[in-house]
Order: structure tokens, then sequence, then C-alpha cells
């Protein structure tokens, strides 16, 4: 059984426990992450003005709108405001900066399914993040930049957390994915041809839906069956989420249980540390690795891969 916290006083260790056993948080507004908000919508308001980019689709082409995202979310990933924010809001949380590292943090966007939900905007289907090559230890960190709606943020599905379903994650290997489908992102407007992860079996009883404030946060493991939920609203939504791996995990191999995942190559490259933005050691990437890296094919995403965005949740 899932259970859910509303900000719990935890320890660290405690939660990580929690979190790879299936369970999933939920926090209030801080400080430091009202400030990563601001500074996400700072950057979209910029970008999609004069226009409230909440309804940007009344006035926009869904090609406008992918050219416009694919300048405006790398820059938000490589802002060098948000590498300095996302420390303060691990330590807001209690977490030993010199044991965490995190991954950049993305812009996400979710459109009325009518108009915008493939390439740079892409509306995940059902899926796990160790199904896209994330270990096992990896924590999702999850934060809407205005209101949120049930019909327009992230469903889960936590019966499947310890329980199998037939996929085809074995299709996806994280360097291919980075050297051949990644920056295309933005190409992709009509619909979506890059072959991706995907449940190959009907997904069964209808997502749980959670709400966080604007800069509130949803915690949960990258190893849960969660979804881009289809926005059946008339308003946009726009996110920001980042992804964490702890040192002690990562070096005892700790975390959720993989119970189908296939896919190839690891995203340990990606993860710099909190303390001072050193990567993780390659010994430890080792542990995860499986040769199918090769130095044409390695990208270190936190300060290499300047274009094409990100897309999804």
């Amino acid at each position: 059984m899932t259970n859910v916290y509303i900000d719990a006083d935890l320890t660290d260790e405690e939660r990580r426990a929690r979190l790879y056993a299936g369970d999933i948080f939920l926090f209030s507004p801080t400080p430091a992450s009202l400030e990563l908000v601001a500074l996400g919508r700072r950057m979209i308001e910029e970008a999609f003005a004069p226009h409230d980019p909440r309804t940007i689709h009344r006035h926009k082409s869904p090609a406008e709108v992918a050219e416009i995202l694919a300048v405006v979310k790398p820059a938000f990933i490589h802002h060098p405001e948000a590498k300095r924010i996302l420390p303060m809001i691990m330590a807001e949380r209690g977490v030993d900066l010199d044991k965490l590292y995190f991954d950049v943090p993305r812009l996400r966007s979710a459109y009325p399914s009518h108009f915008l939900s493939s390439g740079i905007a892409y509306a995940f289907h059902p899926h796990r993040d160790t199904w896209y090559s994330a270990p096992q230890c990896q924590l999702n960190w999850w934060l809407p930049i205005y209101p949120v709606d049930p019909n327009n943020g992230m469903g889960f599905y936590p019966r499947y957390f310890d329980a199998p379903i037939a996929n085809n994650s074995e299709i996806y290997n994280y360097y291919e994915w980075n050297t051949k489908s990644r920056a295309s992102a933005a190409a992709h407007v009509a619909n979506d041809t890059r072959q991706q992860p995907k449940p190959q079996a009907p997904v069964e009883g209808v997502s749980q839906r959670y709400i966080a404030p604007p800069g509130g946060i949803i915690l949960f493991s990258g190893a849960q069956l969660h979804e881009t939920v289809p926005n059946t609203t008339d308003v946009a939504r726009y996110s920001i989420d980042f992804r964490t791996v702890h040192l002690d995990d990562v070096s005892a191999k700790r975390g959720a249980p993989n119970v189908d995942a296939k896919s190839t190559g690891t995203t340990m490259r990606d993860y710099l540390r909190a303390s001072d933005l050193s990567k993780l050691p390659e010994e430890l990437v080792a542990l995860y690795d499986d040769g199918s890296a090769t130095p044409d094919k390695v990208l270190y995403f936190g300060d290499r891969l300047a274009a094409g965005g990100d897309q999804g949740m």
C-alpha cells in the first residue's frame, strides 16, 4: 500500500527508505522552492509576452509555441541561478549536500490535449523513469509554477510500484537517445515518431492525482508508474522537475525494487553534487554502466547538452 505524507517530519534517511518502498511525499512551498518557481515563471512570461503563457494556445500555433519552447527550455535548464537554488531546496529538506547529487532542472509544459502534446511538449504516457535508464535510487522532485488542476497535472498508478507490467523498455538506450533523439524534440509538433518505452498491456484503473500549490513539491521514486494527465482544461500547465540520488544509496546499490525495467545505459553521469557541482566518481558510475557507453555517445547533460530542451512532465 502506498502512503502519502504531507510535510512529514522525517530524517532524509527515513524519507528515502519510505520512497523506495513506494510512498509519496508532498511538501508546502518554501523560500527556495518559491524562488525557483519565480525564475521559471519569469522566463516563460518573458518568452510569451505580451500573452499569458497559460492561454498562449489561443494566440499562437503549435509550431510557434514549439519554437519558443525550444529556446526557453534549454535556457532554463542551463540557467546558473537554477544550480544555485537547487541545493537550497535540498538543505531546506534536511539533506546532506555533500552526499546529494542532482541533475539539471527541467521546465515542463502540458497544453490542452487538442493543441500540443508531442515533441518538446510531450505528454507522457504511463511510464517509470527506470524504463529510461534511471537508477533504482533516483528520486523525482516536481513543482508546479502556477496552480494546477487534477485534469492537467500528474497521475500515479501506485498499485504497479511492486507489480510488473508488460513494457518495451528494452528498446531504450540512454546514450542512443542523447545522441539521436533528444535534440530533435522541437521538430515533433503534430506527432512524435521517436520510439519510447511504453506499456505493452492495458494499465488498469484510474491514476491517482495529488495537488501541490505553486512552489509546493511532490516527491516520489523514479520507479513509480506515472503519467502526464491528458489536459482537458483550457489552460496550459507549467512545472519544474529535477531528480536526485544519494551517495550512500548509489554506492550500496540501494533503491526501489526493479520489477520490469530493461533499458540500457545509465543517467548516472548527469548528476552534480549539491555542495560543489562535481560529478559522481566514475568508479560509482561504473557500478551502473553496462558497456554500451562509448566516448562519442556519452553526454554530460549538466553542462554539455545545450540544445533541444527536454520534454515530459
